[in-house]
């Protein structure tokens, strides 16, 4: 931790950064290793402890485990650099079950990773994120024409900080989705930055942060629009319970050149008490003059009438708010396509939910 030069919370784009909760699980102690997580996927999968690799709990496949020389100016993600994990697609070529599972015992640990998919080459990936210390990740993703890859990012570790940055670049026509989720007692910034290169390129981004306690979550994405016809959309949900803080930034830059560009951001926060915190930051910067951008933020309680009318039928005040709460989070997370995959980020957040309710 001596080596890492953490940013100040005095820049703009990291004033609701945890640093400090990122220095405390750096210097946590090893205990010992959770249960891995494993969704159970019929496809390759991955598997580190501490950011080293476990090949006797791993499947790679077509995955390739290598020293990856990488570069960026993201203070968090420049420190992971040396041994990861990388999949490359030729043009047509698919892979749609791979499984990526991140195990820490305390401690930090920085793992990079690298995409890159050929033209019209099909992807899905899950990862989730167990146990505790500081688990620190870089994930840079190519995709060439027609490329399409599907992420589902899930974070329930117990304890400690979760830290990722993604840096993506979207080629002539490609889609990127990512949908994350943090439902653990870790403190997370999900982090990144997305470039539509190519004309009529689609970018889509979300996911829930759910907090409780003194807990505090964040995320800080930033999609920029570099060429015409393209389209993005952001969805994320935050529902921060007791004195915990949940942080959601998003911005969208539309170039100069990218005429007809469709940008739509929708950021929602749900306090469960008033003692807690949800902030709220979207941002609209649109250098060009024929485009379709909207973006919507609100924060409030849960509704009382439908709080009532449930109650009212005999459903339990504590069931009442969860049913309510899961509809809540729901449009974040359906946009998971593998069926398997999205039930398991639903029943991680219905366990959140039975607990702070």
């Amino acid at each position: 931790m001596a080596t890492v030069t953490l940013p100040s919370t005095r820049e703009e784009s990291w004033r609701w950064a945890d640093l400090e909760a990122l220095r405390a699980a750096a210097a946590s102690e090893r205990s010992v290793a959770p249960a891995s997580a494993l969704l159970g996927l019929d496809g390759p999968r991955l598997v580190f402890v501490d950011g080293v690799f476990a090949p006797e709990q791993s499947n790679p496949g077509r995955l390739v485990v290598e020293a990856l020389d990488m570069t960026t100016p993201h203070p968090l993600g420049a420190q992971a650099s040396g041994t990861g994990w990388s999949l490359t697609l030729d043009a047509a070529e698919a892979e749609t079950t791979v499984e990526i599972v991140h195990v820490s015992t305390g401690g930090e640990n920085h793992l990079p990773a690298r995409l890159r998919l050929g033209e019209g080459a099909v992807a899905s990936v899950v990862e989730s994120y167990v146990g505790t210390g500081w688990a620190n990740r870089l994930v840079q993703v190519e995709l060439a024409r027609s490329a399409r890859l599907s992420r589902a990012v899930r974070v329930i570790a117990d304890a400690g900080f979760v830290s990722t940055r993604d840096e993506v670049s979207i080629g002539q026509g490609a889609s990127y989705v990512a949908t994350f989720l943090g439902a653990g007692g870790m403190g997370t910034r999900f982090d990144a930055a997305i470039v539509l290169n190519g004309i009529e390129a689609y970018a889509e981004m979300g996911g829930t942060l759910l907090t409780r306690g003194a807990q505090r979550q964040e995320c800080a994405v930033r999609v920029r629009h570099a060429q015409p016809h393209g389209s993005s959309h952001q969805t994320w949900r935050a529902v921060a319970a007791d004195t915990s803080t949940a942080s959601l930034a998003a911005a969208v830059e539309v170039a100069r050149d990218a005429q007809k560009t469709d940008g739509e951001q929708s950021l929602r926060g749900l306090l469960l008490q008033r003692t807690a915190t949800v902030n709220l930051k979207p941002e609209l910067e649109i250098f060009a003059d024929d485009v379709k951008c909207a973006h919507g933020a609100t924060v409030g309680e849960l509704d009382a009438r439908a709080l009532f009318y449930l109650e009212s039928r005999g459903i339990p005040p504590a069931r009442a708010k969860a049913l309510l709460t899961r509809a809540f989070v729901a449009d974040a997370l359906e946009r998971i396509g593998d069926e398997t995959v999205r039930e398991a980020f639903v029943a991680d957040a219905d366990r959140w939910l039975e607990t702070a309710l």
